[in-house]
């Protein structure tokens, strides 16, 4: 019984990162935001810990869909042809 609730636990937990990775970057941002004021105003942190936690949870991890890092650059076109 306790192994199951485990295994339910662990595919709920990669449900919601799944969600989280995929879901568009202005929900992303919105729901961080909620999330953070939520915390803040629970008492659960201060002002400066929940902006920061804010500020971790909307950003894009990786190569995905910002443009300002240029990290993922293109490839230099050929030009002699």
């Amino acid at each position: 019984m306790l192994q199951q609730f485990i295994v339910y636990a662990i595919v709920l937990v990669a449900a919601v990162y799944a969600a989280w990775r995929l879901m568009p970057a202005t929900w992303r941002t919105q729901l961080a935001s909620r999330l953070a004021g939520g915390a803040q105003r629970s008492g659960l942190m201060d002002a400066h810990k929940a902006e920061q936690l804010r500020q971790q949870l909307s950003t894009t991890p990786g190569c995905g869909s910002c443009s300002s890092c240029k990290g993922c650059g293109h490839a230099p076109h050929d030009t002699a042809s």
